[in-house]
């Protein structure tokens, strides 16, 4: 067993104010974001420019906090709020669903391919990338939150997370870090460099997410208004193995019309 590295979620205080550590990775990953696609964007002769990658990010930001919720309240704990309606405003307090927020943010870079008129696939194969990032640093935050851990486990690694009574468990959290975030992140980048027709490293994202996720709910506890819910399956693995498919069905399509990367014209948004 390795002891659990207790960290205080509360990064620091004034006064009323709590600054936790689980909003500072989002912060961090916007700006890792904001810099990664504003690089990838002029090697890519993309026509974005400094604002218009903010503005790209400002739209993908408000779909993840809609769309995440709104997959959470439905998919998650729908009977709760139900109860509990003006919960649902108090995303403070916790509740995110990656798939929703992915949702989200597809209808949310549909609507900005709408107001730039850049085509949608190419814009969603530059957008994916820093993704991975994200992902890491949220995993990060929710390690340090001592939240979403995995089952019970003997292995030499395994720890006992506050929330998860006396019982060690698998650290499923570094687990998803190292798969959806650095693993897919390293990815896409090696996908990045190839000449490939447009759509493949978006369909790349979604496949792989969706392997490497339904993989981590191997050994993450699933969540306990849910529980399993056909024979061992989760609602992750439901959501994810779904996602894994669709990911590659598109590649193997995307490939298989053999077009050539979109020309974009190099004018700024």
């Amino acid at each position: 067993m390795i002891p659990y590295p207790h960290v205080d979620p509360v990064l620091f205080r004034l006064g009323p104010l709590k600054v936790r550590w689980y909003g500072l990775m989002y912060v961090i990953a916007f700006f890792l974001a904001y810099f990664l696609l504003k690089g990838e964007a002029r090697r890519r002769a993309f026509p974005l420019d400094r604002d218009g990658v903010y503005d790209l990010l400002s739209y993908a930001a408000l779909g993840v906090i809609l769309g995440g919720r709104l997959g959470y309240v439905l998919v998650y704990n729908l009977t709760y709020y139900l109860h509990h309606p003006l919960e649902i405003l108090a995303v403070w307090k916790g509740g995110m669903s990656f798939h929703g927020g992915f949702l989200g943010v597809v209808v949310a870079g549909w609507l900005f391919t709408r107001k730039t008129k850049i085509p949608f696939l190419p814009l969603a194969d530059l957008a994916v990338l820093p993704v991975p990032l994200g992902l890491f640093m949220g995993r990060i935050g929710n390690f340090i939150n001592g939240e979403l851990f995995g089952r019970p486990s003997q292995i030499p690694w395994c720890m006992e997370f506050p929330l998860g009574g006396p019982i060690c468990r698998h650290p499923s959290q570094l687990y998803e870090a190292g798969m959806e975030g650095i693993l897919l992140f390293v990815i896409l980048l090696v996908v990045s460099r190839m000449k490939l027709p447009d759509g493949v490293l978006f369909g790349t994202f979604i496949g792989c997410y969706g392997l490497f996720r339904s993989i981590g709910e191997l050994f993450r506890q699933p969540d306990p208004q849910l529980g399993f819910l056909i024979g061992s399956l989760t609602m992750g693995e439901l959501l994810s193995v779904p996602m894994a498919f669709l990911g590659f069905g598109m590649v193997l399509y995307f490939l298989g019309k053999k077009r050539p990367t979109h020309t974009i014209s190099a004018s700024s948004t």
